[in-house]
């Protein structure tokens, strides 16, 4: 063990503590005796405080050339990348992921920065004739305001910077509130911000509760953006709110992903995607593989094979270097598991393998869930159409290429969806006909490159977009521009006619 990070608020330059003087814990989610950090359970104080410093800095801030801004982003990027390895470690202790994984979390990070630094030199708007003589006329990009970033404990480096890297390029300051589970992981991150020289009060963080802080955040006059990723639930207050207040929200939400494997499949490939979409992050993944649609033609022989590989994942702690599958991230969610698990077999599902809690040895002070496989389960079981976040994957026979891609299709969530086939026709039907935001053809549901649109439809999101140059049109209102020289009073419609 080592000694606990002491995290504190950051505002205005400063680090401060919740004016309150209570704290919260962040323990090892691999072993709950391990005090990773404390941090401040803040209020409505901090974030007066913190909103109150966000749109001082941004009289100015929006006044600095995008390429200039751009050159901050590009040392975060470089600061990223020097820290790497100390930042991942951290991630591990603090959330549970295996460290290959939060190594990849961190690349994210670094990727996304080195992609907006590049869009500093591109926030570009459109010049188009006018209808009218001697009349010019364009459309710019300008900066929303103060954006409040809440932001979940899966990815806590990646969607942080998925969110600020773009917010800050373009012009706006923000607010960051991470998850209670990974407070040192997002102060790791406002201190490289620090380190890169941002100007006081462009970057601030306020630690505490959702119902608290974040609720605090959605509700402020002076937030002018809120963006959220968490649970359709959750996102559904949080639009709510901010339709009733008049400001804009950027929505990511769940996900009921599946992976189809159609009898002509490269098994062997399909498999590979099978198991790292269904267990990677232990599941915690809104694009994780919770379904796995299969052709009843190939569907015994692959699930003989998804069961031995499935056997063969090793559970621990993630900063063990040999860990393919680490903890739940805490009790709540280890509890969630455990009660999707009774539903399933209520409702008739088989339970082909784990299903148990580890409580013995190495996993005896951990929230350690095996991985599990149910098979015989129908599309109108819950286990079937309700997010689980754990490591749990469902199987579902299908006869033909069109009833998979209906029982795709059949669920509120459209984020990540797949597709193994090795006929073309039916790979380009896929992409026309799946009600999703992604879909992968021959690839599992997870993964995300962080110049293309990340997000999806239904109950997944409300149309926006994360990362690529689509996250651009979150953190920017479009401003037309007419500059008329003819010296006299031209009347588009009326007088060009």
């Amino acid at each position: 063990m080592t000694t606990p990070l002491k995290c504190l608020n950051y505002i205005c330059d400063r680090w401060l503590p919740a004016e309150s003087g209570m704290t919260l814990e962040s323990r090892n989610p691999a072993d709950w005796q391990e005090l990773v950090a404390t941090f401040p359970r803040s209020g409505s104080t901090e974030v007066d405080a913190a909103v109150e410093a966000a749109r001082q800095a941004y009289r100015s801030w929006r006044l600095v050339p995008a390429p200039t801004r751009a050159e901050f982003i590009h040392r975060v990027g470089e600061l990223l990348l020097q820290r790497k390895e100390e930042l991942a470690q951290l991630m591990s202790r603090e959330m549970g992921k295996p460290l290959a994984e939060s190594r990849g979390d961190v690349q994210e990070g670094i990727d996304c920065a080195f992609y907006y630094a590049g869009e500093g030199r591109r926030l570009f708007g459109q010049t188009t004739p006018s209808e009218l003589g001697n009349k010019f006329a364009m459309t710019v990009r300008v900066p929303i305001g103060v954006c409040a970033l809440i932001t979940p404990w899966n990815f806590p480096i990646a969607i942080p910077c998925w969110k600020s890297l773009p917010a800050l390029v373009c012009g706006n300051t923000i607010i960051l509130k991470p998850a209670k589970d990974v407070p040192a992981c997002a102060t790791f991150l406002t201190e490289i911000f620090r380190d890169a020289g941002l100007p006081a009060g462009v970057v601030n963080l306020v630690h505490g509760s959702g119902e608290e802080v974040g609720r605090a955040l959605i509700e402020h006059p002076g937030i002018d953006l809120v963006s959220f990723t968490g649970s359709s639930q959750t996102g559904a207050e949080v639009g709510a709110t901010c339709g009733r207040t008049h400001k804009r929200v950027c929505l990511e939400m769940g996900g009921k992903n599946a992976q189809i494997v159609m009898e002509d499949a490269d098994l062997e490939l399909a498999l590979e995607g099978a198991v790292w979409g269904a267990f990677g992050t232990t599941g915690q993944r809104c694009t994780a593989t919770s379904r796995l649609i299969l052709h009843r033609d190939i569907k015994a022989e692959f699930t003989t094979k998804l069961l031995e590989q499935t056997s063969k994942l090793r559970l621990g702690a993630g900063i063990e270097p040999d860990t393919d599958v680490g903890p739940l991230v805490n009790a709540a969610q280890l509890e969630r598991v455990c009660y999707y698990l009774e539903v399933a077999q209520s409702e008739g599902a088989k339970l082909l393998l784990g299903g148990k809690v580890l409580q013995e040895g190495n996993f005896q002070q951990g929230y350690f869930f095996q991985p599990t496989i149910l098979d015989q389960v129908t599309p109108e079981m819950r286990i079937a159409r309700e997010e689980i976040f754990g490591p749990v994957v469902v199987l579902i026979e299908v006869n033909s290429f069109e009833e998979a891609i209906a029982i795709l299709n059949n669920t509120s969530y459209g984020l990540s969806s797949s597709v193994y086939t090795r006929d073309v026709n039916r790979a380009f039907q896929a992409m026309r006909d799946i009600e999703a935001g992604i879909t992968y053809i021959n690839g599992p549901t997870i993964g995300a490159e962080v110049h293309l649109p990340f997000g999806g439809v239904k109950q997944t999101g409300n149309g926006h977009r994360e990362a690529g140059s689509t996250a651009l049109d979150v953190f920017t209102d479009w401003k037309t521009v007419y500059v008329d020289f003819s010296g006299s009073l031209q009347r588009a419609q009326i007088d060009n006619r």
